[in-house]
């Protein structure tokens, strides 16, 4: 984190802060100017002046007050407006470095606990760099020049009505620590409850269909509940500050009322001394009280900093190379790869190889270990053994966006935004606000048998989709993904499972356009259904992450393996499916 220590985020604005520090000394030197004017005028007054003198210390008054206010608003000013441009560059480098982490972090580290970070804990940070500043550099300039121009008027009064102000720091000292812990807690919890709010919107659909809407807000409210049971344990440790610190500052207007009007009649003070005097100890109010609010928002902002901190340090797992080779020809190679996201392995000793524009077909079942390999060669993950090849030249020094970019993935599961079809699609291209109507955007539509589904859509490519593609079946949601890969013009296209959302007939249709684009291209192919690898060059069969059978589709049928009983399983289900809907005709 020290590249990313607050003093780095606060350095460029050194001599802002200078100036800043600059006005607050001399905004404190002439507010502090006005109780000795109204010295002069009250001595002036028990001596008899006249009225046109009394006018010019009102007006003296007047124009010390308007100065004062004036820098009181650059300083204010000047210092928000420093915190808010560190909160942006903050942000901003937090987002980049959760961009650079691994996929594996987003497993498991919960969404709603980052939004919490990127949200409160900021803020807090933002309190601590602006008001937390001003507050501490205006109380310590205003307490230590007040304080020598009350011991030069009378050292005795000064001497007993500072005698009570160590009683601060011991106040202070004694509720930081539970500050900064119940501080800490609140916003533990309320990551918590962003999270469990995050995952109920995300899976509303699933919640409405098993008719979980009381137990989630049942489950919800006891989350609530414990938030608000820490908000309130820290909010009344906040509320015993703020009465201590008035308590402290106010006994010593007691001991000067006493004690400086005995000096008066004594002769020791003049009237004019002794008003004075008491407007410097009014003005040391607001010091002592900002010093209580101060530590406070010190506390939080240091809580939050370290939680903030614990992200900055975690360090990107994946780092590209530097290579970035001017001809790419796509080809792939797996040499003794094993992989495991813990230490049981999912992939045991893989040798593979697809030639440039070849084709490769991967079946197994569930857990077999299909996706984790293709996500080896994204280098969402790394293989823990062996070596993953591009062009002959290790993924691992392949320069990452580079690598990323000549690869079109199709995952899984679809993640869609909620912006236009056009710009969902458009997304991995370089020139995002790609047209409607450009050439390359309706050719990837046409092959996705997207271009079926227009018509459906009120504003065609324009339409906004719901959040995560929440207004699109499940094959529209495929057929854009394969869309929106097939816009990279990558020359390494992966489908993942793609077509599992859509029927058997409308997967020919898509494999048929296809086709004419994977003649240009290497191609890997992950499916569970036989007919849509059964065209690939090579098939590979995975079981617990080894290969137990490869060859074409024909020398796979014949040699009467696992494949072959995949397939005949598959043929039995579909002659199955066809009676059915014979039947119902």
């Amino acid at each position: 984190m020290s590249q990313r220590s607050l003093p780095s985020y606060l350095a460029p604005y050194r001599g802002r802060y200078a100036w800043l520090l600059l006005a607050t000394f001399a905004g404190t030197l002439i507010g502090l100017s006005i109780p000795y004017v109204l010295r002069l005028a009250i001595d002036a007054i028990t001596a008899g002046t006249t009225s046109l003198a009394l006018a010019r210390y009102g007006l003296a008054m007047v124009g010390l007050t308007a100065i004062a206010g004036a820098l009181r608003f650059v300083r204010s000013y000047g210092f928000s407006h420093i915190s808010r441009l560190v909160e942006y560059r903050m942000r901003n480098d937090l987002l980049a470095h959760l961009q650079r982490l691994p996929a594996s972090f987003f497993q498991t580290t919960r969404t709603g606990d980052l939004m919490a970070r990127m949200t409160n804990d900021l803020n807090a940070v933002r309190q601590l760099m602006g008001p937390g500043f001003q507050n501490f550099t205006n109380t310590v300039v205003s307490f230590v020049i007040t304080l020598a121009i009350m011991f030069g008027i009378s050292f005795r009064l000064a001497l007993y009505a500072s005698i009570l102000l160590p009683v601060v720091s011991v106040v202070y000292i004694c509720l930081k620590r539970q500050i900064e812990r119940r501080f800490t807690a609140v916003q533990e919890q309320f990551s918590t409850l962003s999270a469990k709010a995050q995952e109920n919107f995300s899976g509303i659909r699933v919640v409405k269909a098993f008719a979980q809407e009381d137990g989630w807000i049942e489950h919800f409210r006891s989350e609530n509940q414990e938030y608000v049971d820490r908000a309130v344990r820290l909010a009344r440790i906040q509320s015993i500050l703020w009465p201590a610190m008035q308590l402290v500052v106010g006994l010593p207007f007691a001991m000067v009322i006493w004690l400086g009007g005995q000096d008066v009649i004594a002769g020791r003070l003049t009237l004019g001394e002794y008003v004075q005097f008491n407007g410097y100890l009014t003005l040391l109010v607001w010091p002592m009280i900002a010093l209580g609010w101060t530590a406070q928002l010190y506390q939080q902002g240091i809580a939050s900093l370290r939680r903030l901190q614990e992200l900055f340090e975690i360090e990107p797992s994946i780092v590209g190379g530097q290579a970035t080779p001017e001809e790419v020809r796509g080809e792939v190679e797996l040499r003794g790869v094993s992989f495991g996201y813990g230490p049981t392995p999912v992939l045991r000793n893989l040798n593979l190889h697809v030639p440039a524009r070849g084709s490769l077909g991967i079946v197994g079942h569930t857990g077999a270990g299909k996706t984790s390999l293709v996500q080896l060669l994204l280098r969402l993950y790394d293989a823990t053994q062996g070596q993953v090849l591009v062009d002959g030249l290790d993924v691992r020094e392949w320069q990452l966006d580079e690598l990323r970019r000549i690869i079109g993935y199709v995952p899984q599961e679809t993640f869609l935004f909620s912006e236009s079809l056009a710009e969902n699609i458009a997304l991995g291209v370089s020139d995002a606000a790609v047209s409607t109507q450009h050439s390359a955007l309706r050719d990837a539509v046409r092959a996705s048998r997207l271009e079926n589904d227009l018509p459906d859509f009120p504003h065609g490519l324009e339409t906004v989709i719901g959040e995560r593609g929440v207004t699109l079946s499940g094959g529209q949601k495929q057929r854009t993904a394969i869309a929106r890969a097939l816009m990279k013009d990558p020359r390494i296209l992966i489908l993942d499972d793609a077509l599992s959302s859509v029927d058997t007939s409308t997967a020919e249709q898509i494999l048929s356009e296809l086709r004419q684009v994977m003649r240009d291209r290497t191609t890997i192919i992950v499916s569970h259904r036989i007919s849509v690898v059964r065209e690939c060059d090579e098939i590979v069969v995975l079981r617990a992450g080894e290969i137990v059978e490869r060859g074409a589709h024909m020398d796979l049928i014949r040699a009467g393996g696992e494949y072959a009983r995949i397939y005949r399983r598959q043929l039995l289900r579909e002659e199955l499916d066809m009676d059915q809907d014979v039947e119902g005709l």
